[in-house]
């Protein structure tokens, strides 16, 4: 037998985990047998694979039209209509137009929640329908939930940051008695969790996430030690956002870091090219359901992928821009590799970070390149057609690579027309590609440094 120490982020709790045989179980299915001090001797290892999927996107709610607009390579950036921008020098962004929930939420919570809060329910609730887990939709089978082991993780970066602006301005304009009751309720960021846990009725681990960009890929890693660790059956797992706002658009523009081609708002997000002068904000939500791989089975789920491994890391370098030479991003992707217990060349897709900034795309570049030397690998970049989602971008960015592993359609990165000298084209496909998707990995990285990379594959691999 071979002692093996996951990361703290898959971690089995950090213990020490003693992996033993390869035993065939029921079905043909093969098992990993493993002797824990978690529990007896030939306690099987439980996996974790995505049974649903849930998005809010500038493209709509449903997950088939936000996979196909993006295999079609489509722009979701638009001229902001939600505030007067006049003035600012960025006017345009991935923003979300008419949004409704479809009657996902209760009317009254609909009109009176944080837009943060109305994507995460939204997409929450259809994630669950489409793991036929939803208590209107499929009641029999929302009953069965043991809901003391079914918990939701959320991330956030901004949290309900236009219920908290709209509230000061009211301060200072009118006084306190003038507030909105719910504006607290309604801007702390684990609000989320907790409405859709209180919908759901799932009474297991429950707790918000922030490491800015990078939140909800900590949330899937922290879900799935949660399922790992047997404290969890199921677990909802993701991300959402909603700074469009004056404050939250104004608040970047500070930092420079927003794109300012406002005479070209679709072609702004360029990630790699050598023209790119910034980000472009977006707004959403990304969800997946995260569900132990027996319980799946014996329940007769729609299986997308599994999620096989996954590292955090930090630069511990600056506050806003990564190491130059792209070795905490590199060391993050490495590691997941390993815990992944895959071959380097298994990856056959990166979704990258990419928010199309000067210091960000080439140091990632130079990451995944020297971390993944695979022949077959291909590099893409969501965040050219969506806009850069915030604490939600690895939400639906890990919406979007289980779909390329469930269809072996890899979308393209759009604008890239005059790339960077270093960067391989080949590597980086500007239309659709139909090839299989043994494995995809998906990096997010926030504000302060943090990393992560998740991947997603085949079931069963890396398992043989």
């Amino acid at each position: 037998m071979t002692a093996v120490t996951p990361s703290h982020s898959l971690g089995f709790g950090g213990k020490p985990l003693v992996v033993g045989r390869v035993s065939s179980g029921h079905g043909g299915r093969n098992k990993v047998v493993v002797a824990s001090s978690l529990g007896n001797p030939g306690e099987e290892a439980r996996r974790v694979v995505v049974t649903g999927l849930g998005v809010v996107s500038c493209f709509g709610n449903d997950v088939a039209h936000f996979h196909q607009a993006l295999c079609e390579g489509r722009s979701g950036i638009s001229m902001i209509e939600r505030f007067d921008t006049e003035g600012f020098p960025t006017r345009f962004a991935g923003e979300i137009k008419d949004f409704s929930s479809g009657g996902l939420m209760n009317v009254r919570m609909e009109r009176r929640a944080d837009n943060c809060i109305r994507y995460l329910m939204t997409a929450g609730r259809s994630a669950l329908i489409d793991a036929g887990l939803d208590k209107e939709h499929n009641p029999d089978a929302h009953e069965k939930i043991d809901k003391a082991k079914a918990g939701v993780l959320i991330g956030s970066a901004m949290g309900g940051i236009k219920t908290l602006s709209q509230s000061i301005e009211i301060l200072n304009e009118v006084g306190h008695r003038k507030m909105n009751p719910f504006c607290i309720p309604f801007a702390i960021s684990n609000m989320g969790g907790a409405l859709l846990a209180i919908e759901t009725g799932f009474e297991g681990p429950n707790y918000p996430i922030n490491t800015a960009c990078a939140s909800a890929n900590y949330c899937y890693l922290n879900a799935a030690d949660h399922i790992k660790r047997g404290e969890a059956d199921i677990m909802l797992a993701g991300g959402t956002e909603a700074a469009i706002e004056s404050s939250g658009i104004g608040g970047f523009i500070a930092c420079k870091a927003l794109s300012s081609r406002n005479d070209d708002p679709q072609g702004a997000s360029r990630p790699w090219d050598i023209n790119r002068d910034g980000f472009v904000m977006g707004e959403g939500a990304g969800i997946l359901v995260l569900e132990e791989y027996e319980h799946a089975v014996a329940r007769g789920a729609r299986i997308y992928a599994e999620l096989i491994g996954g590292a955090v890391t930090c630069d511990a370098h600056h506050m806003t821009e990564p190491r130059p030479d792209g070795s905490g991003v590199s060391r993050c992707i490495s590691m997941a590799v390993e815990k992944a217990s895959i071959d380097r060349d298994a990856i056959s897709l990166v979704n990258a970070h990419a928010t199309s900034t000067p210091a960000g795309d080439m140091a990632e570049y130079r990451a995944i390149t020297n971390a993944l030397p695979g022949k077959h690998l291909k590099i893409h970049g969501t965040k050219s057609m969506t806009g850069h989602l915030l604490g939600a971008a690895a939400g639906i960015e890990g919406v979007a690579s289980v779909m390329a592993v469930h269809t072996g359609e890899i979308h393209p990165t759009i604008n890239v027309d005059d790339p960077e000298p270093a960067v391989d084209m080949s590597l980086i496909p500007t239309t659709m590609v139909k090839q299989e998707v043994h494995a995809a990995l998906s990096n997010s990285f926030g504000f302060g440094g943090h990393n992560s990379s998740v991947i997603f594959g085949k079931v069963g691999l890396g398992r043989h």
